[in-house]
């Protein structure tokens, strides 16, 4: 008879180990997933950083371009200045 009372206990114990692995289990499942969706995060994080550099570098190149050309017309300013300069000196020295 002692057999068959320790029969029960150990099969109530198996099924509280087991439950007690099933719901470890679970919680891993659960922090997998959690860190599976926090890498898919960073990785979405990541490609949006990556365009954004993109689009500012475009912005740059723009930037560049433009400075190149108002430093092209500013010294064709400075020439059409000093052109005017001589011409106004040209026509004073004319009416004198």
């Amino acid at each position: 008879m002692a057999s068959a009372d320790s029969q029960p206990r150990f099969g109530q114990s198996v099924k509280g180990l087991l439950s007690d692995k099933v719901g470890s289990c679970s919680g891993d499942v659960i922090a997998l997933t959690r860190q599976v969706l926090k890498g898919s995060r960073s990785q979405e994080l990541l490609g949006q950083a990556a365009r954004n550099m993109v689009i500012q570098e475009d912005a740059i190149l723009h930037s560049e371009d433009s400075l190149r050309k108002m430093s092209i017309i500013t010294t064709h300013l400075q020439y059409h200045v000093e052109h005017s300069k001589n011409l106004q000196d040209q026509l004073t020295h004319l009416l004198k």
